[in-house]
C-alpha cells in the first residue's frame, strides 16, 4: 500500500498495457499513430528540459505539479526511453503487422513515412494525458474502492463463519448416520429375537398347556396330602440323634416350591404348616439347648462368691484363717491372666462336654458362655438361612427361636399369624419358650450369683466380638438377643464392681493388717484386678470404665493409708507404702501402654516414700550426725543456721569414726531384708549412701572452719575411705 492512499500497491515498474480499438472503429479526434508493440511498455517518465521545451513554460509548469501529485499518490514512474534502442526483439513482427494491416494508424505511419522516433513520442504524449485521467478517476473513486474492500472483507469473514457451521454440521451429520446405522443394526437383532420368540411360543404352546395344573388340580393338590406330608417330615425332626441341617438340606428342600406353591394358592394350608414346622422346631432346638446347658453347668468352675469379696459380708472374718492360700486358690477373681485367651478363641468350636467330663476339666463361666453363644449362633445362621429360602418369611425364624409371647411383641407379627395363633385350631401349634429364652432364663440366674467383675468383663468383650462375628455374616438374626445381652451384662458388672469398691472402704483394717511392711495380699489382689480391667477397657471398654478405675484407685490410697496406719515408726510406715507402690508399679507395666497414666501416680508415690524413708533410715544409724548437720549446717557450706563450736562438733567427729562402718552394714543388711525388690533395695541404698557421704562432706568442712578445729582432723574419716565402702557395697549387690 501506498502512504498516501493505503489502498494501492506500490509501484513496482508494472507493464501498463492499454488495448488497442478494434480495426474497424478508428479513433477520429486523433492522428494516426504508428502501432506499438506491447514488448515495448518498459517506459522512464522522466522528462528532460529539451524534450518538452516546445510546450511552453505554462505547460512544463503544469505538468511538473501533476507529476508530484502522481508521485505522491503512485510513487515515481518513469518510462525507459534507453529500452526503445537496445534488446529490441523484432520476432513475431511480421505477425503483428499482419494482424494490423487494416489499422489507420499503421497504414498512415506506413504510407507518409513518418518516422517512428516521431510517432513513438506523439503516443507517449497521448498515452500520458489518458493515463492522468485513469488516475483521476481512480482518486475520485478512492472511497468506493475503499468501502468495497471492507464490504468484501466482512464477506471474508462471513463466508468462514459460514464455512465453520457447515464443517461442524458435516460432523453432526456422519455421527447421526453411525447412530442410525446402530439403530439398523439392533433394529435387525430384535427382529431376528422377536422370529426366535415366536417361533419357541409355538412349540412351547402346546406343553404349556399340558403341564398347566387346572383349578380343580390345584384344588385337589392343596386339599389333599401334601402338607400332611411335609408336616410328617418336620415331626421326623424329634427323634433322637436326628442331624436336622442334614434333613433340611439333603429332604426338605425338595419341596420348597411346593411350600411356596401353598403360600401362593392355598394360604390356610401354608399356616397350618407354618405353625408346624414353627411349633417342631421351637420345641427341638429348645430342649437342645436346655440338654446342652445342663451338661456345661457341671464343668463350671466357681470363682467369685460374696465371700471372696474383702468387706463385704460379715463371712469375711472366714477369709482371714484361709490367709494368702485361699486367696490364691480364688485367685482367678482378680487377676486376668491365662483368663483373656478366650478372646483369642472367641470363633472357636464350642466346648464338647463328655469330653471335658472324661478329663476332668473345670472351667471359669465365661468358657462355657462362649461356646453356649457359639452354639446359638451358628444354629440361628443356619436356621436364619433355610427359613428364608424355604418359606420366604423371616419373621419365621423370630417364631421359632424366641418365646411366642416375646416375640409378638418385639418383632410384631403380622395381622394374619395373629389370627392363625388365636384360633383354637392352631392352639397346640403356640408351643414353649425359645432357645432364646431358654438361654436369657439361664444368664439371669447366672448373673444374680456371679460375683466375678473379671467373668463378667469378659462376657461382655465375647458379646461385643460376637457381635462382629455376625456383621461379617451379614445376618441380622440376633442382633436383639446380643443388643439384650449386653442390656443385663453391664449393669450386673457396675453392681460387682461397686461391690468390690465398697468392700475396700468398709474392710476392717486391724483385722486384715498383717504385721510385716512386705505387700500386702489384698492390695496385690486390686492392684492385678485394676491392671486386669484396663486391659479389658482397652480391649473392648469404649471407655466406659475410665471413671470406674479412678474409683478404685482412691479405694486402694485409702486402703493402704489405714493399713499404714497400724506400724510403730514412721520408717517402717513409709517402708510399706513403698514396697506396695514398687508392686503396684510392677503389675501396672504388664499391663500395657494403657495403664501409663496410672503407672506414672505409683511411681510418683513411691519416689516421695523412697526419699522420706531414706531420711527416716539415715536418722536411725546417723541421727547425730542428721541432726548436727541439719541444725548448724546450710546446704551452700557457707552460712550456719547456729554457730558451732568444738565442744559441739567433737561428739559427732568421735562417734561417727567410731560405728561408721558397722551402721553402715546393718544399714545394708535392713534394706536388703525388708525390701520386697531387689531393684527397689538398690535404689534406696544408693539414696541412703548418697545422701550420707554428702551430709559427712558437709560435716567435715564444718570442722575446717571452726576455730581449733584442726585437732579434730585425726578423728575425721576421710571420704575416699567412705566412697570405697560404699562402692563394695554395691559391688555386693
Amino acid at each position: 500500500m501506498s502512504s498516501s492512499g493505503g489502498r494501492f500497491p506500490p509501484h513496482t515498474h508494472t507493464h501498463h498495457y492499454f488495448p488497442l480499438p478494434p480495426p474497424d472503429h478508428p479513433p477520429t479526434h486523433q492522428p494516426p499513430r504508428r502501432p506499438i508493440s506491447p514488448h515495448r511498455h518498459r517506459y522512464r517518465r522522466r522528462r528532460s528540459s529539451g524534450s518538452r521545451s516546445s510546450r511552453g513554460t505554462k505547460n512544463s509548469c503544469m505538468a511538473g505539479v501533476q507529476e508530484r501529485q502522481y508521485e505522491e499518490f503512485f510513487g515515481g514512474f518513469y518510462f525507459d526511453e534507453d529500452a526503445l534502442s537496445k534488446d529490441i526483439s523484432l520476432d513475431g513482427l511480421d505477425k503483428e503487422l499482419e494482424e494490423h494491416k487494416n489499422y489507420d494508424v499503421l497504414i498512415s505511419i506506413l504510407t507518409n513515412g513518418e518516422k517512428q522516433r516521431d510517432m513513438a513520442t506523439m503516443v507517449e504524449g497521448n498515452l500520458g494525458h489518458i493515463e492522468q485521467d485513469l488516475i483521476q478517476d481512480y482518486i475520485k473513486d478512492n472511497d468506493s474502492l475503499v468501502l468495497l474492500h471492507d464490504q468484501i472483507h466482512d464477506c471474508d469473514i462471513v463466508l468462514s463463519q459460514i464455512g465453520s457451521l457447515l464443517s461442524g454440521f458435516q460432523v453432526h451429520i456422519g455421527s447421526l448416520s453411525s447412530e442410525l446405522r446402530s439403530l439398523h443394526e439392533k433394529s435387525l437383532d430384535l427382529g431376528v429375537r422377536l422370529k426366535n420368540r415366536k417361533l419357541a411360543e409355538t412349540k412351547l404352546a402346546a406343553f404349556v398347556e399340558e403341564i398347566v395344573a387346572p383349578p380343580g388340580l390345584v384344588n385337589a393338590i392343596i386339599d389333599g396330602e401334601v402338607s400332611a406330608y411335609v408336616i410328617g417330615i418336620f415331626s421326623s425332626m424329634r427323634k433322637p440323634g436326628t442331624n436336622i441341617q442334614i434333613l433340611q438340606q439333603n429332604l426338605l428342600q425338595k419341596y420348597r416350591h411346593l411350600v411356596l406353591f401353598l403360600k401362593e394358592h392355598g394360604i390356610e394350608k401354608y399356616n397350618d404348616v407354618c405353625a408346624a414346622y414353627v411349633d417342631k422346631m421351637n420345641k427341638v432346638l429348645s430342649e437342645d439347648f436346655r440338654v446342652y446347658l445342663e451338661a456345661l453347668e457341671s464343668l463350671k468352675l466357681d470363682i467369685g462368691v460374696s465371700t471372696d469379696v474383702i468387706g463385704y459380708d460379715a463371712n469375711v472374718v472366714d477369709l482371714i484363717p484361709r490367709g494368702r492360700e485361699q486367696l490364691r486358690n480364688h485367685r482367678f477373681m482378680f487377676s486376668l491372666g491365662e483368663r483373656s485367651n478366650i478372646l483369642k478363641e472367641i470363633d472357636q468350636p464350642g466346648l464338647v462336654p463328655c469330653i471335658s467330663e472324661a478329663n476332668s476339666l473345670k472351667y471359669p463361666y465365661e468358657v462355657i458362655f462362649r461356646s453356649l453363644q457359639k452354639l446359638l449362633m451358628d444354629t440361628a445362621s443356619s436356621e436364619y438361612i433355610f427359613i428364608k429360602a424355604f418359606f420366604r418369611d423371616e419373621s419365621m425364624f423370630y417364631r421359632v427361636f424366641e418365646d411366642h409371647l416375646i416375640g409378638q411383641s418385639i418383632y410384631g407379627f403380622d395381622q394374619l399369624w395373629l389370627k392363625q395363633l388365636d384360633n383354637p385350631t392352631c392352639q397346640h401349634h403356640r408351643g414353649g419358650p425359645g432357645p432364646v429364652a431358654v438361654i436369657d432364663e439361664n444368664m439371669k440366674l447366672t448373673l444374680a450369683n456371679s460375683h466375678d467383675a473379671i467373668c463378667l468383663m469378659l462376657m461382655i468383650c465375647i458379646t461385643k466380638k460376637h457381635q462382629l462375628v455376625m456383621s461379617n455374616r451379614r445376618l441380622p438374626c440376633l442382633d436383639t438377643y446380643l443388643d439384650k445381652a449386653l442390656i443385663y451384662l453391664w449393669p450386673r458388672f457396675k453392681t460387682v464392681f461397686d461391690m468390690y469398691i465398697q468392700s475396700l472402704y468398709q474392710c476392717d483394717a486391724k483385722m486384715l493388717w498383717v504385721d510385716g511392711t512386705h505387700p500386702h495380699h489384698i492390695v496385690r489382689c486390686y492392684m492385678e484386678f485394676t491392671a486386669s480391667l484396663i486391659q479389658l477397657n482397652a480391649e473392648c471398654g469404649d471407655g466406659q470404665l475410665d471413671m470406674s478405675l479412678k474409683r478404685l484407685r482412691l479405694a486402694v490410697d485409702d486402703l493402704l493409708v489405714r493399713f499404714a496406719e497400724k506400724f510403730a515408726t514412721q520408717k517402717l510406715k513409709h517402708l510399706f507404702l513403698l514396697n506396695n507402690c514398687d508392686m503396684a508399679i510392677s503389675i501396672l507395666k504388664e499391663a500395657g501402654e494403657e495403664a501409663k497414666e496410672l503407672r506414672r501416680y505409683f511411681e510418683e508415690k513411691l519416689e516421695s516414700n523412697l526419699v522420706s524413708f531414706v531420711d527416716e533410715l539415715l536418722m536411725e544409724y546417723f541421727g547425730d550426725l542428721i541432726k548436727f548437720v541439719k541444725n548448724h549446717i546450710s546446704e551452700d557450706l557457707i552460712s550456719y543456721t547456729e554457730c558451732p563450736n568444738i565442744a559441739d562438733v567433737e561428739p559427732v567427729v568421735k562417734n561417727f569414726a567410731v560405728k561408721w562402718r558397722t551402721a553402715l552394714e546393718l544399714m545394708h543388711n535392713e534394706v536388703v531384708t525388708c525390701c520386697s525388690n531387689f531393684v527397689s533395695g538398690m535404689a534406696i541404698l544408693k539414696a541412703a549412701m548418697a545422701q550420707l557421704l554428702n551430709d559427712y562432706n558437709r560435716l567435715s568442712e564444718c570442722v575446717k572452719m571452726i576455730p581449733g578445729g584442726s585437732s579434730l582432723n585425726r578423728n575425721l574419716v576421710s571420704i575416699t575411705s567412705i566412697s570405697y565402702e560404699i562402692r563394695k557395697y554395691s559391688r555386693t549387690l
